[in-house]
Parts: C-alpha cells; sequence; structure tokens
C-alpha cells in the first residue's frame, strides 16, 4: 500500500499554506496565509476561490450537516478573533477577543459545541451561536493542538512536551503524560481504534493509548515532524514532516515514503471514506496522496487495488491475472468464504471465485466503513443505514435496528458474525455484547456482560448453532471465552495480543504472550475444565513480537503480520481438522483409528471433548483412557453401565461439574433417591434434607447416613435441622433401608 501523490504545481496558494479540511462532498479546503481558502478537486486538481478573508488566518473547521451540507465554517486569527460564517459567504458571527494573541487550533464537536485554544494558555468552549460555554483549561504556556474524544466527553491538547486529556465534566480527574523531548506539535485521537497520534519538535511520532502507555516511537527523522492525522478507518495515519510524506500502519511501521518537495506539511486532513489524504504545504501547494497498491490475500488469491478505480486479480497457482475497471473510486474491500466484495461511494460488486466475469450489482445508500463475511452472509456498516445484511446473490436478509452505536466509528473488532448470529459491542456500554438474528434482524433476548471494556470480538464458524461461542479480550489483554445462549465465561489466556477462530472447525488460535497458541478444541471447557490445558498447543517463536496482528486462519495455516510490517505464517497440525469431519459425520470408529496412528496427547484430549460433547461415551472413554484420566474413565464407566437414560443424563451432567443441572434432571424423572444420594455424596446435607421433606421419601435414609458420617469423622450433630429429624426417627432399620434402596433401584430399571 501506498501514496499516489498527486500536486497542481501550476495552482498555488501566494503564500504558505496553513490548514487543510475536506467537505462532505469530498471536495478539499485550504487555508493560507494570502488570506483566502480555496475549494479543492482531488481528482481534477482544479481550485476555486471560497472566501477571502479580512486578516491572517491560522486554523478552520466545518461543522458537518445533514448528508450533502455543511451549515458552518469556524474560522480562527492571529489577532485572537474567530469568525463564524455560513457556507453562502454570509458571517453569522465574530468573536474579536476570544482569545489573547493567536487562535493556534479550533475544533467542532459532533453535537456543535466549538474548542479553541490558543498562545494564551486557554482552552475554551463555546456554543454553535458563539456564545462561551467555559473556560476549560488555563495554563502558562500555548496550547497548539485540540481533538474532541470519541464520546465528545473530554478533550485532548498539547502544551510543551506534555499531552492532556481534559473531561468536560466537572470533578473527573485529568490525564496527562510526557510525550516528547520536544515540544508537542500536532496530535490526533483516532474515533474507530480510541488511540493517541502525536509529533513533535524532537523529530519522532508517537502511538499512545488513552492511558498515555506508549505503543510506539519512530526513529528520529532528519527534520521535525510537522503534521499526523489518522485514517477514518483507524487502520493507519499519514505523518507529514519537510519534503516528506509517509503513509504508517497503525502499529506504526510504515507503508511507504515519498518526497514532495513542496516544503513542510503543515496539516493533513482525510477524506470520510480513507481513501484520500491532502496536505497542506508550505510553498502554498496541497498535495493529495490517493492511497493505492491496498493488496489482500485469500487461498490462492490476490487482489491489488492498483488505481483508485482499478483492480487487478492474480491467480498465484496459474499465474493468470485480469483487471477490473469501475466508474467510481474502490473504497472498501474484502475476500474470504470464496467470494471478493467490493465497495464503491454508491455500489457494491460481488465476485464469486467460480465466476469473475459476472458479478452481483446492488446500490448502496451510503458511505461503507467495514465489511464483515461468514460462509453463507455478508455485512456491510453503513454511516446512516447501519449495518445491512446480504446473502452472495446480494440479497438484501436484514437490516437491525440498533440503538445508540455510531457506526461511522464501528471498528471491526466490535462487530462479528456467524450463518446465524450477528454480534456487537454495544455503543452505550462497552461491557456488553448484544445480539441479533441474521435472518430477521431481531434483537435476541440474551447478552454476554462482562467487568471490564471489551475491545475486541469474534464467533466461532461451526455449522452447528448450538455449539456457538463468543471469543473476546478485554481491557487487560485478557481473551475469554462463552456460550453464546449461556452466560459461562471462562479465561482462556492472559496478555493476548491478537486472536481469530478458524474459518471452519471449532479451532481458536492466539497470540498470548509472544507465544502462538492453539486450542484444538477450546469448548471442552464446558465438559470438562481439565482438558483445556490438554488441548492447547503452544510454541515460542522469536519472530512474534508484540502487537502482532493474526490475518487468517484458513484450514491449517495462520497468516500474521508482525509489528514490522512482516507478513509471517504459522503451521497448524492437520489432524485436528479430520478429527472435527469424522466427529460432525458420526464416524467415531474412524476418529479413534485417527489418534491411535497420530499418538499424540492433545489430539486425544480433544477427541474426549468430541465425544462427550455427542454423549458417544464409549468413544470417551477410550480417548480418556489414551490421556491417562484413570478416575475419569471410572465415572464415565459407571455411567455407561447405568440403564435408565434419565439417570445417565444426570451424571453425565455431574461429570461436567453442573450438579443443580444433574439435580433437576433427577427430580424431573422422579428418581428422588438419586438426588438425595448425589447431594450426600456432595456433603451438601441440608440439600439433601430439604429433597427428603420435599418429597417425603427416604428420610430415615439420609438420617442413617448422617449419623454413619458422624461416627466415622467423631463429630457431634451440628444442623438443628438433623436434631429434629433424630428426635422424629429414633430408630431405623439398615437392613430395612438397604431393600428400600434396591426396590428404588429395581424401580428404575423398569422405569
Amino acid at each position: 500500500m501506498r501514496f499516489k501523490i498527486k500536486v497542481n504545481e501550476n495552482t498555488k496558494h501566494a503564500d504558505i499554506c496553513t490548514s487543510v479540511k475536506w467537505g462532505l462532498n469530498n471536495e478539499a479546503y485550504s487555508l493560507s496565509d494570502d488570506y483566502t481558502i480555496l475549494k479543492w478537486d482531488p481528482n481534477s486538481l482544479e481550485s476555486s476561490k471560497f472566501v477571502d478573508l479580512e486578516g491572517y488566518g491560522t486554523d478552520f473547521d466545518f461543522l458537518q450537516g445533514q448528508r450533502g451540507s455543511t451549515d458552518l465554517v469556524a474560522i480562527a486569527f492571529s489577532d485572537g478573533s474567530f469568525i463564524l460564517q455560513q457556507k453562502t459567504g454570509k458571517i453569522e458571527k465574530k468573536e474579536k477577543e476570544a482569545h489573547k494573541g493567536a487562535i493556534i487550533s479550533l475544533k467542532w464537536s459532533v453535537d456543535g459545541s466549538l474548542a479553541t485554544c490558543g498562545e494564551d494558555g486557554a482552552l475554551k468552549i463555546w456554543s454553535k451561536t458563539g456564545i462561551i460555554r467555559s473556560n476549560l483549561v488555563q495554563i502558562d504556556k500555548p496550547i497548539y493542538c485540540i481533538v474532541w474524544s470519541p464520546d465528545n466527553d473530554a478533550i485532548l491538547y498539547c502544551s510543551d512536551k506534555m499531552i492532556y486529556i481534559k473531561p468536560l465534566q466537572a470533578g473527573q480527574k485529568q490525564v496527562q503524560w510526557k510525550a516528547h523531548d520536544g515540544l508537542v506539535v500536532k496530535v490526533d485521537w483516532n474515533h474507530t481504534n480510541n488511540l493517541i497520534l502525536s509529533c513533535g519538535e524532537d523529530c519522532k511520532y508517537k502511538v499512545f493509548d488513552t492511558y498515555g502507555r506508549l505503543l510506539f516511537a519512530s526513529a528520529p527523522y532528519d527534520y521535525v515532524i510537522t503534521s499526523v492525522a489518522w485514517s477514518p478507518n483507524g487502520d493507519y495515519f499519514a505523518v507529514g514532516a519537510y519534503d516528506m510524506l509517509r503513509l504508517c500502519d497503525k502499529t506504526g511501521w510504515t507503508y511507504s515514503f515519498h518526497k514532495t518537495n513542496q516544503g513542510s506539511i503543515l496539516n493533513i486532513a482525510w477524506t470520510s471514506d480513507g481513501t484520500i489524504c491532502a496536505g497542506a504545504a508550505g510553498n502554498g501547494s496541497v498535495i493529495f496522496g490517493h492511497v493505492v497498491e491496498r493488496c489482500i490475500t485469500y487461498d490462492k488469491w490476490e487482489i491489488i487495488l492498483t488505481e483508485d478505480n482499478k483492480i487487478q486479480i492474480i491467480d498465484l497457482i496459474d499465474e493468470m491475472n485480469s483487471e477490473f475497471d469501475f466508474k467510481e473510486r474502490v473504497i472498501n474491500m474484502s475476500m474470504k468464504y470464496n467470494n471478493l466484495i467490493i465497495t464503491t461511494s454508491s455500489h457494491c460488486y460481488i465476485y464469486s471465485f467460480r465466476n469473475w466475469n459476472t458479478p452481483y450489482i446492488f446500490d448502496i445508500r451510503d458511505s461503507v466503513s467495514q465489511i464483515c463475511q461468514c460462509s453463507n452472509y455478508f455485512c456491510l456498516v453503513e454511516v446512516s443505514s447501519g449495518i445491512m445484511i446480504y446473502n452472495y446473490e446480494g440479497k438484501l436478509i436484514s437490516n437491525p435496528k440498533i440503538q445508540g452505536t455510531k457506526f461511522e466509528h464501528l471498528s471491526h473488532k466490535k462487530i462479528a458474525i456467524s450463518n446465524d448470529l450477528l454480534a456487537l459491542v454495544d455503543g452505550g456500554n462497552n461491557k456488553v455484547v448484544k445480539f441479533y438474528e441474521m435472518n430477521s434482524g431481531k434483537a435476541l433476548n440474551f447478552t454476554v456482560e462482562h467487568s471490564l471494556e471489551i475491545l475486541e470480538i469474534n464467533l466461532n464458524q461451526t455449522e452447528m448453532i448450538g455449539e456457538r461461542k463468543l471469543a473476546f479480550v478485554d481491557q487487560n489483554r485478557d481473551l475469554h471465552i462463552t456460550p453464546v445462549h449461556k452466560k459461562d465465561i471462562v479465561k482462556l489466556a492472559a496478555m493476548t495480543d491478537s486472536f481469530l477462530w478458524n474459518e471452519k472447525f471449532d479451532m481458536l488460535c492466539a497470540i498470548s504472550d509472544q507465544r502462538f497458541v492453539v486450542w484444538y478444541y477450546p469448548t471442552s471447557v464446558y465438559v470438562d475444565r481439565d482438558l483445556l490445558e490438554q488441548v492447547k498447543v503452544s510454541k515460542e517463536s522469536t519472530d512474534l513480537t508484540r502487537n502482532s496482528q493474526i490475518l487468517s486462519f484458513q484450514d491449517t495455516m495462520v497468516q500474521i503480520r508482525r509489528k514490522d510490517g512482516a507478513i509471517m505464517t504459522q503451521s497448524v497440525s492437520p489432524y485436528p481438522a479430520l478429527l472435527f469431519e469424522a466427529c460432525e459425520r458420526g464416524k467415531w470408529e474412524k476418529a479413534i483409528k485417527l489418534c491411535r496412528y497420530v499418538k499424540e496427547h492433545t489430539l486425544w484430549a480433544a477427541l474426549a471433548g468430541l465425544s462427550l460433547q455427542f454423549k458417544e461415551l464409549s468413544t470417551a472413554e477410550i480417548a480418556l483412557a489414551a490421556i491417562e484420566a484413570a478416575d475419569k474413565v471410572l465415572f464415565i464407566q459407571k455411567i455407561i453401565n447405568v440403564e435408565s437414560e434419565k439417570a445417565k443424563s444426570a451424571l453425565l451432567a455431574l461429570f461436567f461439574k453442573r450438579p443443580q443441572e444433574a439435580e433437576n434432571i433427577y427430580t424431573q424423572a422422579k428418581l428422588y433417591y438419586r438426588a438425595i444420594k448425589m447431594n450426600i455424596k456432595l456433603y451438601k446435607w441440608e440439600r439433601a434434607l430439604d429433597l427428603a421433606i420435599q418429597y417425603n421419601t427416604h428420610q430415615d435414609t439420609l438420617l442413617a447416613y448422617r449419623q454413619k458420617y458422624l461416627e466415622q469423622t467423631g463429630q457431634q450433630e451440628t444442623i438443628p435441622r438433623f436434631e429434629k429429624l433424630a428426635s422424629d426417627i429414633k430408630k431405623y432399620d439398615w437392613v430395612e433401608i438397604q431393600n428400600k434402596i434396591k426396590q428404588e433401584k429395581a424401580r428404575e430399571q423398569k422405569q
């Protein structure tokens, strides 16, 4: 990926260009010391005068209204004043003494609040009509740049060598940290990935999280870094300096480096779709960088965006390639599950690997920010229309009605789909994951709630709906798994940089503590927690660095992008996939033969989990014996020897460490003695007594077992209810109790 640089050498400002912004219709605007703001077409590079100014403008920003309209432009001046002007040229407000000294930066929020800062060290908040709301910050040094937080409840600003996050609500603590060894010149806060970007006079650019933890620091450049800006999608950012424009990945490594020969790039702005970057140059020019040569790979196919509106499709095995032209600029591309999805500003194209020449094409209403795919469906995240779910023939399946989510800022890490469910991190509460039905778009009545903020989610892609699992990483970078239809969160790993489910089978891989980890069958934790560590394969690799990201997990190959941008692959054993195929088809003998041939402990453990999940007890007995779980083998044998199906189900629930479920099965089947005896064995004496009294049965049996237990342990009775029971039943006969138990078992066998 790189920038394709375009500059109109013949048309430029007469003086230094200090700021650049984008309108809603992808037209650029530039501010200069020649008292003008020009309007630019990024394709033809033609310009026209937008407005003449009465003084030296320092910065400006548009308040974006409805689609296709720009309501107000705020323009700041070096004398400390600012004006609010309509697009038509009508001045709505002129504030002459907003600051003492020059206003250096100003920014509109989504709700229409205007923030200004300047040489006087003041940061002020103004209403849409230009009325002062608050003097939020007053320090003794100039404030050089301000940015609103993603939720518009705080402001990021920089002064001297420091970066600050100031909450708007009174009483909340300000966050601050030393960011650079020199003056901090520019900052930016991405609304999608929630990361902070900065540059300074120490000739470095850096990436931080919102707590001030350093995620990346560049090597010193030859000149001061004068501007930085995130792409709206949060996947990459641009860096400007003297005669330099650089395109970087969000983790910091460089995609491309360009010598511009236009002086210092003083300001950078991106289009809303993240495809074009504009830079304000020191010689008065406006530089346009079109993002081209985006590349995606899947299976044997590679797709390269060679021009704004042209893609090249390469067959890596047969060494064949073809090109497709589009009438509009390509905005997004995604390729999975044997289908390629391409979106432009008004159309969506669906290419099947079986037929590249006749794609399905349909209109879209708005710009698409994200594309998510599963085997049967895909969804488009549109800025105004929300999430639209389609099949691979272009038919609209559903449009879930989701409240409280800003779709233009929705990260691909906070949305996941499978053939039956759409999972989404709640926009109003980042600790909650909500679920929607794919076919109808209806919100389901179950959610997953966690104690910490959820950063990333992913659904497994198994065809069995009852086996649907959600994996997620929280704020502490801990990896968890939970069933979708029942909250039972289990922690799998700590210090997790990235994770991904296999595209077809229930295998999960992750990069945890700089180790590559694969769980052959993580769902086994819900049948026997002891199996979780036994189905895990961990590989230590010096090639894996911090912040490495897993790109794909297809068949037995895992593709990983390291922090430095290099792509590496990790191979996974092919045998788990063969095991899954055999088990899903009910070929248990074949699965056993496979494990005996391979002789891997992890594979036997995976077979044990699968067979227990499918209640194939004979296979489970063999698999558990192979991993030397003698106690579990004995229990499984006991379950096999029980003739009552209800009793088998209850014992299996007990094996899965779900005693309440086992008790419910017993009581519903009227196997009261077994329910009482189970609680006795679990030393839940009072619960056993509750059952005996509730169903008026085996009270003498319970008392006999209780007194026998006290005699063996040398204890005295301490439970008043048992003392009362002993006074009511003064004498019991062990022989009679044994006969009663035999009769109970005989009755079970008849059932």
